[in-house]
């Protein structure tokens, strides 16, 4: 039976798998605290983006949790496994797209996708990889003539090339121009709809909302919150804030019902209402207030 029918078939049975957990995890360089008591899990075939500001501790406790690096505290499981025990067949389980481009020398993207293959017992392939990731024009081009946008392709490529069950992207789409990051999505979405659970970091907060089942806010070393990009920080429940003109003058009023109050407003005008606009807080806007809230802005 594949695997992603199994975890298909376990889910409607109603049964949690959790592909990653976090406990209480902490982790000091000298007298710093780079993660403070880190606390959140990941289910089987769900998305979570860890986003943070430069230096609150996401690609430390993200390292932790790939073997990378080791806790001083906490309990911390991927796939079962302590990754500091992790063994071979564990790391074939799993793909890494570091923030730092591979060392690949002069290889070429082909000769680059196909040698990573042969780490896998049962790998992707490579030459629908790197279509996947689209860089097929460049399949016979050097690693050294890349540009870093086509670089960071080539990582993803490298990075799922094996049929990961948990994929770890940080900072995936650096480089990328608008049309390569929508390309990206509908990679990462397809690797969703297989059953590929992914802990993604990002400084792209759309991206976040866009490809997240819940997004955890990371400062100074410790989670300030978690939950999905549309209730964060209470975000659903935020006021709105109603703009329009009226005799060409813009007005503005907050209200919790803004469906009624625009009601209202169009009542008044007798229809259409000029310049109307209805703006609740975006996840950008709730993840800064977070940060400002827990002094890491």
């Amino acid at each position: 039976m594949e695997l992603w029918t199994s975890i298909n078939i376990v889910r409607a049975l109603g049964v949690q798998m959790t592909a990653i957990i976090a406990e209480n995890i902490r982790k000091d360089y000298g007298d710093v605290r780079a993660v403070d008591g880190v606390s959140f899990d990941v289910k089987r075939g769900e998305c979570l983006a860890l986003l943070g500001p430069n230096g609150a501790g996401k690609t430390t406790t993200t390292e932790i949790l790939e073997g990378f690096r080791h806790a001083d505290s906490g309990r911390v499981r991927v796939l079962d496994v302590d990754p500091r025990k992790g063994d071979l067949d564990w790391r074939a389980r799993l793909g890494i797209v570091l923030q730092v481009d591979r060392d690949l020398g002069d290889l070429t993207v082909y000769e680059a996708v196909e040698h990573f293959s042969h780490y896998f017992p049962h790998p992707r392939d490579p030459r629908e990889v790197i279509a996947a990731v689209g860089l097929t024009e460049k399949a016979k081009a050097r690693n050294s003539r890349l540009s870093g946008g086509q670089r960071r392709r080539l990582d993803v490529a490298l990075g799922i090339i094996g049929r990961p069950e948990v994929l770890f992207l940080d900072e995936p789409t650096t480089g990328f121009d608008p049309e390569a990051r929508r390309e990206f999505w509908l990679l990462i979405e397809q690797l969703k709809a297989e059953g590929t659970t992914i802990l993604l970091t990002t400084h792209y907060l759309d991206e976040a909302e866009h490809l997240a089942d819940r997004v955890a806010v990371i400062s100074r070393g410790r989670i300030v919150a978690c939950d999905s990009p549309s209730q964060i920080g209470n975000r659903s429940n935020a006021v709105a804030v109603v703009t329009w003109a009226e005799n060409g003058v813009e007005r503005r009023a907050t209200t919790d019902e803004p469906t009624s109050f625009v009601q209202t407003l169009a009542d008044a005008f007798g229809g259409e209402v000029p310049q109307l606009q209805v703006h609740r807080p975006t996840l950008e806007d709730t993840y800064l207030a977070l940060l400002e809230g827990h002094g890491g802005s």
